[in-house]
């Protein structure tokens, strides 16, 4: 039987979310690359506005490689992972695992170019990976890489977001991603059952060969509770989240103004920055994927180069939030005028909001909207120069898609 496997033995789940001190040491494109199931979560991210000439001219030529790359699933637990250094020396790495915040133990090789684990891995564990690095004049860079072990033999072969347990954004459909193709998708789809409490209607869609979304017509009622059953030769795995408040942000590219709607109040109204003429933000519906107090942006993986060296690299790009996997964010900006925000569109796809170097002035419009937000929360803009959407599997854009054409993606009718 073409699912025979698939859903078998206990079930290994791993949320594709989360929230993390740090982010990828790649960037991918904010503009409008197609995405891939297979490798949407490879090494991307993407500078949302463009730095001063200083922050460039002071760009480290220390190039740090985590293998494998960010996001990477079903990873060995003896051996792949290793990190690198090209133009420099590595000057610290550590490895904690998501869940616990245990650090695993590695070793720095003598010539301060590559590190690894001392020892195996645990498996169906999710690691981030923090790796920092100097080169000849001192100039420090950083890299960061979350990735996930591969689940014990027998085991279900895909991955289930959000966590058991967890509590979202109402704009968090439930995703499984699978590790192969699935060519039986109607038997696979069928011994996957999602309801709420809230008594909506849920719907799942195949996006691609390997993931199968979830979600109802309309947002998740806030305060519902959602039930995942998946079920295989008389086992089954109940997963439970639980939908929060209800916070929806709408982006204005044309005022540049970021309204918040909390449970259907406008709590706040916060001047932003998004892409500018030549790299406009997505228009449409986007749903915050990650969270990282502080990420890696560099040109150069976006093809972005003056000079032959990247049109930017910036280590520390204060509070930023994936909105899609292809690379658009919304973050904090510190390297921009005050008067920038509100004011003009500069950045190359994303949306930027005022914040200080190192992201410690709570104070600041940034800050406040990162301690604010959650996973699952939904980020719509609206009246951008690029008309078009990002496409529903470029992160957790399911919402872009008509209702009507989600009903048909279903192969279980």
């Amino acid at each position: 039987m073409a699912t025979a496997g698939v859903l078998g033995g206990i079930l290994a789940l791993t949320a594709l979310g989360g929230t993390s001190n740090a982010a990828t040491s790649g960037n991918g494109p904010g503009a409008h690359p197609t995405p891939q199931a297979q490798t949407q979560a490879q090494t991307q991210t993407q500078t949302q506005t463009q730095p001063n000439q200083a922050a460039a001219q002071d760009a480290s030529d220390a190039r740090i490689k985590i293998t494998p790359g960010q996001g990477a699933y079903g990873v060995g637990i003896n051996g792949p992972v290793k990190v690198t250094v090209s133009n420099g020396q590595l000057t610290k790495v550590t490895m904690t695992a998501v869940a616990t915040g245990t650090e695993i133990p590695g070793t720095l090789s003598a010539d301060g170019t590559s590190w690894k684990p001392d020892g195996s891995l645990e498996r169906a564990t999710r690691y981030q990976v923090a790796a920092e690095a100097a080169d000849a004049n001192g100039r420090s860079a950083t890299g960061y890489a979350t990735i996930t072990t591969v689940s014990p033999a027998n085991d279900f072969v895909g991955h289930l977001s959000p966590e058991d347990g967890s509590t979202v954004g109402v704009g968090m459909p439930v995703t499984v991603t699978f590790g192969k193709a699935i060519s039986d998708k109607a038997a696979v789809e069928s011994e996957i059952q999602v309801s709420s409490s809230s008594g909506q209607r849920v719907v799942g869609h195949w996006l691609n060969d390997a993931r199968l979304d979830f979600r109802p017509e309309n947002y998740w009622k806030p305060g519902s509770t959602v039930t995942v059953k998946l079920t295989r030769n008389g086992v089954q795995k109940t997963v439970t989240f639980h939908i929060g408040r209800s916070q929806i942000s709408t982006v204005d590219a044309g005022t540049k103004q970021m309204t918040v709607v909390r449970d259907g109040k406008t709590i706040k109204t916060i001047p932003i920055s998004s892409g500018s003429a030549e790299h406009p933000t997505y228009n449409g519906q986007m749903v915050i994927s990650e969270k990282f107090s502080q990420t890696h942006m560099n040109g150069a993986t976006v093809g972005l180069m003056k000079d032959g060296k990247p049109a930017y690299d910036i280590d520390d790009v204060p509070h930023a939030m994936r909105l899609t996997a292809s690379g658009t964010f919304i973050h904090g900006n510190y390297w921009a005028a005050d008067s920038v925000f509100g004011k003009a569109n500069t950045s190359h796809g994303c949306v930027g909001l005022n914040d200080v170097k190192g992201g410690s002035d709570g104070r600041q419009p940034a800050a406040w909207f990162f301690d604010n937000s959650m996973i699952g929360d939904v980020v719509v803009v609206k009246n951008s120069a690029d008309r078009t959407t990002p496409a529903p599997d470029n992160g957790l854009s399911d919402w872009n898609m008509p209702w009507t054409e989600w009903v048909s993606g279903s192969s279980t009718g």
